[in-house]
Order: C-alpha cells, then sequence, then structure tokens
C-alpha cells in the first residue's frame, strides 16, 4: 500500500516546481517531527513506530538537502 502511495506522490512531484516540492518536503519533515514529539511525550510510547517515524524523517531530510544542492547554481561553472 506505501508503494501506491509513493507512486501518487512521485507523479505529483513531477508537476510541482523545485521550489514547491521543497516547500512540500519541509512541511512533510516538520509534521514527522510534531509526531514524533506527540508520541515521546506519552507515557507508553512505540517504539517501533517512533523508531520509523525517525527514519521517515531523516530520509525527507536527505532529499530535501538533495533538493536544495539542484537548486543553488554551480559556482565554479
Amino acid at each position: 500500500m506505501t508503494d501506491h502511495i509513493e507512486q501518487d506522490q512521485a507523479a505529483a512531484n513531477d508537476e510541482l516546481s523545485p521550489a514547491e516540492r521543497l516547500a512540500l518536503l519541509e512541511g512533510q519533515h516538520r509534521s514527522l517531527d510534531q509526531k514524533i514529539i506527540e508520541l515521546q511525550s506519552r507515557p507508553w510510547q512505540n517504539q517501533l513506530l517512533v523508531q520509523r517515524l525517525k527514519k521517515e524523517k531523516l530520509r525527507l531530510k536527505e532529499v530535501i538537502e538533495r533538493l536544495k544542492g539542484e537548486m543553488i547554481p554551480d559556482l565554479n561553472a
């Protein structure tokens, strides 16, 4: 099921400008951060879910950094 969602997101991202895609990814990153904070504040936290969300947050951060690098022109050119 997540493969289908990721494919839909990838198709939608193809229609976005790099700046729009960056804003979308940064929003998703912030949302994951809030979910992690909320889960960690609970007395009976689901460690497996927290771990999965942290990995997804890291993956998003890597995509964001790569996209930022692509948006900045090569100064050595």
